[in-house]
């Protein structure tokens, strides 16, 4: 039987760390490809070509300096070559790539691959809604695509310190592979078939993370963020509830919601454009070039295209938080208005479809 090839798309930090993961775990299975080719946009750092640096060093001096990446990890320039006779690829570029990679794809990989997505993102619809990374992949190469989502800094998963990460996998005779790539002793993989749920809850983070970063640099207390991380959790369940119908209560409970939540709301590019916003009284469109270069800041983007989507529904006023966000974002709201929102909301949930199931 033929041994299942694996690649990834990509070399930044997160691409790197997850590598290191892969090229490990694969050099110890009877079922897998020893050789995983990892696509590189060629760049020369100190005179070299990267993709010659990192296959005769093992180092991607670049982005992740310190580690060493397994000998099988083969680094290559054309995104074709890449992928072209892999089962499963992996995509960890950023979210404003996605498009562009896919289109030079189309029709040069296998048609029984097998996409995952490790891109914590989103694209705006025609419709002012957002699409989800795994959705646009999934369109536009014509192949499943599941995800990788979860609380994991890529440098603490890279210092082998533990984290966890959460697959929604989108078709079940994948569901022991992706387990067995990416988990590692430190790097505790729980896969769930609610792959929709946990891409989700990876985006939704994004507007409590900022409404985290605004608390910090009023220097409120940590009861109010508490607060806010409840109530944003609250909120999450309510909108998945309102537009992802069928999804799975327990999948909030895995690192991809409330696990990667906290993180988010402590550790976070969202949550440091907040509280710099606050602090500086910078306008964020000036922030975020300082602060997040080539970066789309999540949290106020985020929390805009869920207020087009609250606000066709008519339910601004059940969803407080993300409503405030934005309006903070605009301009509309002062700061203020953050902990009277807390203060006000009502504690009934507004839960109108009850399609959870456990």
């Amino acid at each position: 039987m033929d041994k299942i090839m694996i690649c990834i798309i990509g070399s930044g930090n997160w691409a790197t760390t997850i590598a290191r993961n892969v090229g490990r775990n694969v050099m110890n299975s009877q079922t897998l490809d020893e050789k995983v080719p990892m696509y590189v946009y060629e760049e020369i750092v100190e005179g070299r070509k990267l993709t010659e640096i990192i296959n005769t060093t093992h180092i991607n001096t670049k982005y992740m300096p310190n580690f060493e990446l397994p000998p099988n990890i083969v680094a290559v320039d054309d995104i074709v070559t890449t992928a072209r006779d892999a089962d499963i690829i992996i995509f960890a570029i950023p979210p404003t790539f996605v498009s562009s990679c896919c289109k030079t794809l189309l029709g040069k990989v296998k048609p029984t691959a097998h996409a995952v997505s490790l891109i914590k993102g989103f694209e705006r619809g025609d419709d002012g809604q957002f699409v989800l990374i795994s959705q646009i992949i999934m369109r536009q190469l014509k192949i499943p695509c599941s995800v990788l989502v979860g609380c994991n800094l890529a440098h603490e998963l890279a210092h082998d310190h533990f984290a966890e990460g959460t697959v929604g996998c989108r078709d079940q005779k994948y569901y022991r592979v992706l387990h067995d790539i990416f988990r590692s002793p430190t790097f505790r993989v729980v896969v769930t078939e609610d792959a929709d749920c946990v891409e989700i809850c990876s985006t939704l983070r994004n507007i409590i993370a900022f409404a985290a970063g605004c608390s910090d640099g009023m220097e409120l207390n940590e009861n109010t963020k508490g607060g806010i991380i409840r109530r944003g959790f609250l909120e999450m369940l309510q909108f998945v509830d309102v537009f992802y119908p069928g999804c799975r209560m327990g999948t909030f409970f895995e690192s991809c919601g409330i696990s990667d939540l906290v993180t988010s709301c402590y550790a976070n590019r969202n949550r440091k454009l907040a509280e710099a916003f606050v602090k500086t009284g910078k306008p964020l469109s000036e922030l975020e070039h300082i602060l997040i270069p080539g970066h789309e800041p999540l949290g106020p983007v985020t929390a805009e295209l869920v207020h087009h989507m609250l606000k066709k529904k008519g339910l601004e006023d059940k969803f407080p938080l993300f409503t405030t966000v934005y309006r903070i974002c605009t301009g509309d709201y002062p700061l203020q208005r953050l902990v009277e929102t807390l203060i006000k909301a009502r504690e009934d949930i507004f839960h109108p479809l009850h399609t959870f199931q456990l």
